[in-house]
């Protein structure tokens, strides 16, 4: 079976809905969908949490991060952690174990390898999304934080399928992998039932222009990917950034508080990477 062959299959079982996702994002699944019933009350969350052992301590390591505790008594279970940090930053550690769990079968180094590069891009993403929300773009900062962490959520199921197929991702000049990620995007968010804005703006990342002056959750996200440092390991590479004088961006920040957005954003992904991003 050639390419081209192998990636009209996985598209094709993407588009009838046929997904194959690992057991673990199964469970992860349910608990997503419980918590996004508006009658689900705190007792209920707290029992969903407590039940995956994983996102119990990640839930535990944010109410401890510098954001959500400075200075503070540490906290130490689960009831006060998600007081702490509220049911819109649980639905963001629970999309982050969704996409991670995506990579938790493949075997061969070097998928995996892509697998943990493309969770890096996506974690810087994720924090300058959220940074250039409340600075430039002023769209709502949670839901930029909650886009970049599943912007890449086609990318991360193809690289767990590719596992099957030796070479697949191999020497793709004609993008093939590029087309199936984009059926694959539009299949997994709809499985994922992501809010339908951050879905949109995820079909139409790939070959979107940046509006200025930025004003949209698109816009955010296209500053985010300009300026993450690390690439997608998918896709075409990016392309270099002008010198900051050089870019239209410099009508709207001064090079100063670009550095300062960047360093920002760095710091939330170390202050949050144990708990939220890693």
């Amino acid at each position: 079976m050639n390419k081209i062959e192998t990636f009209g299959i996985i598209a094709a079982q993407a588009a009838r809905g046929e997904l194959s996702f690992p057991t673990s994002v199964n469970a992860v699944l349910r608990l997503q969908q419980a918590l996004n019933d508006p009658d689900c009350h705190l007792e209920e969350a707290i029992r969903l949490v407590l039940a995956e052992p994983q996102l119990a301590a990640r839930t535990v390591a944010l109410a401890n991060t510098s954001a959500f505790n400075a200075g503070g008594a540490p906290i130490t279970n689960v009831r006060a952690a998600l007081t702490r940090v509220g049911y819109r930053n649980l639905q963001m550690l629970v999309a982050s174990l969704v996409v991670r769990q995506f990579g938790s079968r493949i075997k061969d180094p070097g998928l995996r390898a892509k697998c943990t590069q493309l969770w890096e891009h996506t974690a810087q993403v994720a924090a300058l999304a959220q940074v250039f929300a409340r600075r430039v773009t002023f769209v709502n900062p949670d839901t930029a934080m909650f886009a970049g962490i599943v912007h890449e959520v086609g990318g991360f199921y193809l690289l767990s399928r590719a596992d099957e197929f030796p070479g697949l991702l191999e020497q793709d000049p004609e993008r093939w992998a590029e087309l199936c990620e984009d059926v694959l995007t539009r299949e997994v968010a709809r499985r994922l039932a992501l809010p339908e804005p951050v879905a949109e703006v995820m079909f139409q990342l790939r070959d979107a222009w940046l509006h200025m002056p930025p004003a949209s959750l698109l816009d955010t996200l296209l500053l985010a990917n300009l300026y993450a440092t690390v690439p997608s390991p998918l896709g075409r590479p990016p392309a270099p950034l002008p010198e900051h004088g050089d870019s239209a961006l410099d009508y709207l920040v001064d090079e100063a508080t670009l550095h300062a957005i960047i360093e920002e954003a760095a710091e939330i992904s170390r202050a949050m990477g144990q708990a939220l991003l890693a």
